[in-house]
């Protein structure tokens, strides 16, 4: 029997990327929960057989646990709006998660400020 070629390695990553910019789009114009604000979708992972799909995203403002449960029971209606859009077999399902790489990154950068003008006192 002869060896089923695998799909393109770069496939996965072409998939997430477009569900990433139909989402964000999905989310500001046809989504009309007044609990999701001002949503950036900042990453998408799709498993292997596209059945599932993790959504990271921030927010500008508001309660993240709020938001995640929102877009989590919007996610039928986004995951149909997908299915519209999509040219792919399987839509996977949606699982939404709070990315708080923005807000590390907002601690970080202020320890290092607090680092340097400390440094510069005892100098």
């Amino acid at each position: 029997m002869p060896k089923r070629k695998a799909a393109a390695p770069n496939r996965a990553f072409k998939v997430a990327d477009q569900i990433q910019r139909d989402l964000t789009e999905l989310i500001a114009r046809e989504l009309k929960d007044p609990r999701v604000g001002m949503v950036t979708i900042q990453a998408v992972e799709v498993t292997p057989d596209y059945a599932h799909a993790k959504v990271f995203f921030s927010i500008l403002v508001g309660d993240p646990e709020e938001t995640t449960e929102a877009l989590n029971q919007a996610a039928g209606f986004l995951r149909n709006g997908l299915f519209k859009r999509l040219q792919i077999h399987t839509v996977p399902t949606l699982h939404f998660h709070f990315d708080r790489t923005t807000e590390r990154a907002a601690d970080m950068n202020a320890l290092i400020a607090q680092a340097v003008a400390s440094r510069s006192k005892e100098e």
